[in-house]
């Protein structure tokens, strides 16, 4: 019998593990689909571009045909590995705007406004700019700046300043805009996942078990209360009884794919499948929101990418020095703008510079070197949703994220506005001696028609789908604010998907600092942000 159980050793259930371990009073178990976080690509942060189509690591999903993206099916590739996504993902450390949590607060997540997030951003941090009234040192995770940037990297933020637009050296300081170099979750020139942070540490405590290679296959519930769950273990069935608590950490995906399969979601759906109705949560699999990513392309002139970069090289140099290439995140620099339709005084579009050529994720190579400005919208108006395509634990849940389907437009306009900017930046003097043709759009789509026509042939997702479990206090939420499912004792949610509204900005860092806060609340130690002046200062 466990006093936990944590399902998924992602971005917040390996910061579960460390944190409700830590009493040693308590027995913790960790389970994880997929496997150990063993291969080298992993941990050498330019290893990212090995991992695209490594199919060992990731739950490699696609969503339903999109209708307003030309019925493409788009690839969501998840991590399916200790550390979760945030051990395959770009390793970029932001947190948003500071108002994205007070909107959150504004929603129905009372208790998780700016003031109450931040002493756990800064718990969770070991940045080594030292700490401020934003940044924190000693925490597990590690924040770093880059330790090697492609000229090009250099160049793009030239020609930033050339068009005119803001320069910070700290997205996550007082103010959010402008463009500068992305700190990223390294240690030592090594990525610094989830799982080296937090999991590493502890995997010798005696009060935590961890288990790969074990789905989760159903939440046995009696008398509203969950006190055991299921999963296959190398394929054969087990159960664990727990004393205190299920935690479902499995990420906006899975998560509410669990709660179905366990009879907690839609009535109908779940009658649809033969499940019996434990709970009829409506919210469970609705408000997925997603940030859709568009990229122009350009050649460059001179061979000074990572197109063409020697792999030998790389890897010598980064596995016996920690340096060079292969501590870069590829995606080195980048930027917020708050562009003419931004509706209030946070940016509305995030943008980052790879000095290669990447089409379709990366999975598609092409010839010579380029350069790839990836743009996107920080807060879409369309929503979509999940469902169950039956009642088989192995088998993906239904996608359809229905992108652009604002009846207004305005994702669509945000978009067209993020391809304007970005070829405003690209023509700028400092690209002069690189700027070869456009691949895409190409130099020949002027229109409206045609850059309409070319968002919705290669609009990508850029890999933050959240809210699918949404916190809330109304009845439509899936779990209260202290991340309670409604109707069930002993059973949180704790990742992504409890998130009411996208944060402006890449999303591991908030899913961290998530679960750090639900193990405080767990333990009830939520005395840091209400004795942290520098909270106050901050906010």
């Amino acid at each position: 019998m466990f006093d936990y159980i944590i399902v998924g050793a992602g971005s917040a259930g390996c910061v579960l593990a460390n944190r409700l371990s830590a009493d040693p009073d308590v027995r913790v178990l960790l389970l994880e689909a997929g496997p150990r976080d063993w291969h080298p690509f992993i941990h050498m942060p330019a290893g990212i571009a090995k991992l695209v189509n490594r199919k060992g690591v990731n739950w490699d999903y696609s969503t339903d045909a999109e209708p307003n993206l030309t019925n493409r099916q788009l690839w969501w590739p998840r991590g399916k590995v200790l550390g979760g996504s945030s051990s395959i993902n770009a390793m970029c450390y932001t947190r948003g705007d500071h108002r994205d949590y007070d909107e959150w607060a504004s929603l129905g997540a009372d208790g998780w406004d700016w003031a109450a997030c931040l002493p756990w951003f800064r718990r969770a941090e070991d940045n080594e700019r030292g700490a401020d009234a934003y940044h924190g040192v000693g925490g597990p995770l590690g924040v770093a700046d880059l330790r090697h940037h492609n000229p090009l990297s250099d160049v793009f933020l030239q020609a930033t300043a050339e068009a005119g637009f803001p320069q910070t050296k700290d997205f996550n300081g007082s103010k959010q805009e402008g463009f500068g170099y992305y700190q990223v979750t390294q240690r030592n020139g090594a990525r610094c996942s989830s799982a080296v942070a937090y999991l590493d540490p502890v995997r010798e405590r005696k009060n935590l078990k961890v288990l790969t290679g074990a789905l989760v296959t159903k939440l046995k519930i009696e008398n509203g209360r969950v006190t055991a769950v299921h999963y296959r273990h190398n394929g054969k069935p087990c159960c664990e009884g727990v004393e205190r608590e299920v935690l479902l950490s499995g990420g906006a995906l899975n998560s509410p794919q669990m709660l179905m399969l366990s009879g907690i979601g839609p009535a109908e759906q779940l009658r649809k499948h033969g499940l019996d109705v434990v709970a009829d949560l409506p919210g469970v699999g609705a408000n997925l929101q997603d940030h859709l990513d568009i990229c122009t392309l350009q050649r460059c002139t001179k061979n000074i990418t990572y197109d063409r970069i020697s792999d030998v090289a790389v890897a010598f140099n980064y596995y016996l020095f920690r340096r060079g290439a292969g501590t870069s995140n590829v995606a080195e620099s980048g930027g917020f703008l708050r562009s003419p339709l931004a509706e209030d005084e946070r940016a509305d579009m995030q943008f980052h510079f790879v000095p290669a050529m990447l089409d379709d994720h990366g999975r598609h190579r092409m010839k010579g070197n380029g350069y790839t400005l990836h743009a996107c919208q920080l807060r879409p108006y369309s929503r979509g949703h999940l469902y169950l395509k039956s009642a088989a634990p192995d088998q993906k849940i239904g996608i359809h994220a229905n992108y652009l389907s604002d009846a207004e437009g305005r994702d669509l306009d945000r978009l067209l506005e993020a391809v304007r900017i970005s070829r405003v930046i690209l023509a700028q003097p400092a690209f002069a001696p690189y700027r070869g043709e456009e691949i895409f759009p190409g130099d020949a789509l002027t229109t409206r028609a045609q850059l309409t026509d070319f968002v919705r042939r290669k609009a990508e997702t850029i890999y933050h789908p959240i809210g699918t479990c949404r916190m809330g206090n109304d009845a439509e939420s899936v779990v209260d604010t202290q991340l309670r499912v409604r109707g069930i004792d002993g059973l949180r949610v704790v990742d992504a998907s409890v998130m009411p509204k996208l944060i402006g900005g890449n999303t591991n860092a908030p899913t961290i600092m998530i679960a750090e806060r639900a193990a405080a609340m767990i333990r009830g130690e939520l005395s840091l942000e209400e004795h942290s002046s520098n909270a106050a200062e901050a906010a």
